[in-house]
């Protein structure tokens, strides 16, 4: 782990139970860099995957469990998260796929809209 997940890690663990836990290797929104695995991830957005100067990031993210075990994120994983099926292809190249994952919606939110949108038009009277 890069040495500000480790200092994450520590200051989570002073103060929690382990647990595992998602840590990013670039600051989130709210300024923490670890999820606990029991929360929703925050939204992948493509900037995840490219650096300060516009260059492709292929890991932007670890995987820390209990046992000391750090695996990083895959593409593969980060779109799982987003809510891709598993069974869904991205593309080989990191900065394509990136670009897939961090400019979707999540399929199960906009799952979730429509029905939401439909029910509504449903019971409208025109």
């Amino acid at each position: 782990m890069l040495p500000k997940q480790q200092q994450a890690l520590e200051k989570f663990l002073a103060g929690n139970a382990p647990t595992p836990l998602l840590i990013e290797r670039v600051r989130g929104r709210n300024g923490l860099k670890y999820k606990p695995g029991h929360l929703p991830a925050n939204t992948i957005v493509r900037s995840h995957f490219t650096d300060q100067k516009g260059c492709n990031r292929n890991k932007f993210a670890d995987i820390w469990l209990p046992n000391r075990t750090v695996k990083s994120l895959s593409i593969e994983g980060a779109a799982i998260l987003q809510g891709f099926p598993s069974w869904y292809e991205l593309p080989k190249e990191t900065a394509t796929a990136g670009s897939i994952i961090g400019y979707s919606v999540p399929p199960s939110f906009a799952t979730q809209l429509f029905m939401s949108a439909q029910s509504i038009l449903k019971g409208a009277k025109v």
